[in-house]
């Protein structure tokens, strides 16, 4: 196999989303490789070399990151935390992959997704280059439809590998057999344990701090809009396009009564037992439309005021999200907030390095996303001014319990005027998304200002269990005056706590 070495040209440019407070965030630009010996070459342009069409990120050294890219090569880029882009340098890993959709490192070497199956690639005579490409596991459908692709693998907080299969979609579909629309264990020895049905577009996973998985699914057929859904065994999601692989050997899951139709969303999660709702929705357009990587913030507070919280992907609206997840009675829900937008491109894979800079891996795929490029690779690091934010949105048996990066304005934040909210939820169909449906406004009694000022509970009237809940608050203030610069967070209300 051969092995290639080439520098890049690197693109410094500060960017902010009108979430965060200006040069909050500065973003690191890497635009292309260039094939000629030195990437200051006059005759270099944009798009010259190396296609970096990102579909999968990790972090495998002091100085080095793993790129999967879509056309089936992986490469590494050492380098990419220092400041001279003539030191950076990306060397061919492995090649002829078959879109890959994700890279994880395992023991002495890769693991990487496949539409086939889940391939190990080894370095065995340690000159950098892969040589051996092993069959980890496989056994999953595969047919010769345009959406059939494999996810992965990410390990939860106990070791266990996990892959997600999308549907297939369009001609030569085959979703009747072979764990279509499934999230899959695979074990050392390769086994595939089916844990989990109900998924359309699994695109991207991640795990809390707890250790617990995460998966988002992107709006479509029988998708009302984006869900980030708690993996575990046992349970259905939204889909039921890819059920008939209950039959098969060594299904978990058989449902107990057919998938409820045009139902109100929390009417279906009530009439079938198994169906499991979402940790949080990302409403349509509202926070992006179509949901991709999982990425816990993780950094000792190195990427700002958000430790323990996770960062999403936005495929079509090229941008990042925040959710802010809990537990209530042993469940999670919670909140999304916008974060940062403005991408060249579709982000789809994410992944911090030890210096906490998040690396942000693009490709629009052929398919429609803002932004004037079809790919790129951008490292983005927080400056350490702070960011006016709502950090946190508990639920509370009579309302919510807001927390704040910076103190607020008293008189502004007591003041129901300042705060506005509604609840509403989907239509449950084999519809391509569902409008918001059943709208009604919660009426917010009070808003007390804790004495830090870092916090707000707001006693609302009128709370829906199983509906999202959507904050805005236009005339709240900082303690310096400032407004917050998106006003905005919608909280996906499962369960109302008993205290």
């Amino acid at each position: 196999m051969r092995s290639k070495l080439l520098t890049f040209a690197l693109l410094l440019s500060v960017s902010t989303h009108a979430a965060e407070p200006k040069a909050a965030y500065q973003r690191f630009d890497i635009l292309t490789a260039s094939t000629g010996s030195n990437s200051r070459d006059a005759n270099w342009k944009p798009g010259k070399g190396l296609v970096l069409e990102v579909s999968g990120l990790c972090w495998i050294g002091p100085d080095r990151i793993g790129v999967a890219i879509r056309k089936g090569e992986i490469w590494f880029i050492d380098g990419v935390l220092g400041d001279d882009p003539a030191l950076i340098k990306y060397t061919l890993f492995a090649s002829g992959l078959q879109e890959p959709l994700g890279l994880l490192p395992d023991g002495d070497g890769y693991l990487v997704a496949q539409r086939t199956e889940l391939t190990k690639l080894r370095d065995t005579n340690g000159d950098g280059v892969a040589d051996e490409y092993r069959t980890a596991a496989r056994g999953w459908g595969v047919s010769g439809a345009y959406h059939g692709y494999a996810y992965g693998p990410e390990r939860d907080g106990a070791g266990n590998l996990w892959v997600t299969l999308n549907l297939d979609m369009g001609e030569r579909s085959e979703n009747d057999i072979g764990w279509r629309g499934w999230a899959l264990i695979t074990t050392p020895s390769g086994q595939l344990l089916p844990q989990a049905a109900g998924l359309r577009s699994p695109c991207g996973m991640g795990a809390n701090r707890e250790g617990d998985l995460f998966v988002t699914d992107q709006q479509g057929t029988w998708v009302p809009a984006t869900p980030i859904h708690h993996l575990r065994k046992d349970v259905f999601y939204t889909n039921p396009e890819g059920i008939p692989s209950q039959d098969l050997p060594g299904s978990p899951l058989k449902l107990s009564a057919a998938v409820p139709k045009n139902v109100p969303y929390p009417e279906a999660v009530r009439a079938l037992p198994e169906m499991a709702p979402a940790a949080v929705w990302l409403p349509y357009n509202k926070m992006g439309r179509s949901a991709t990587d999982l990425q816990l913030i993780d950094t000792g507070g190195k990427f700002g005021p958000f430790e323990g919280q996770m960062l999403v992907g936005e495929f079509t609206n090229s941008a990042l999200h925040r959710v802010f997840l809990e537990k209530v009675d042993g469940a999670y829900q919670g909140a999304c907030f916008s974060f940062l937008d403005g991408f060249p491109s579709a982000v789809l894979r994410l992944t911090f390095a030890p210096d906490g800079s998040l690396f942000v891996g693009m490709t629009n795929r052929g398919w429609s996303s803002l932004g004037s490029r079809a790919y790129g690779l951008q490292r983005v690091r927080w400056t350490g001014q702070n960011v006016f934010a709502i950090r946190e949105m508990r639920a509370k048996p009579d309302g919510f319990e807001l927390t704040f990066t910076e103190p607020v304005d008293p008189l502004s934040a007591s003041h129901p005027d300042s705060w506005t909210m509604e609840s509403f939820t989907y239509l449950h169909s084999s519809a391509y998304g569902s409008d918001e449906i059943d709208t009604r406004p919660v009426t917010i009694q009070s808003a007390e200002v804790a004495p830090d000022k870092l916090s707000v509970s707001l006693r609302c009237s009128g709370l829906r269990e199983l509906y999202v809940h959507e904050l805005h608050a236009p005339g709240l203030r900082s303690a310096d005056g400032q407004p917050l610069p998106d006003p905005r967070a919608f909280y996906t209300l499962n369960r109302i706590p008993n205290r």
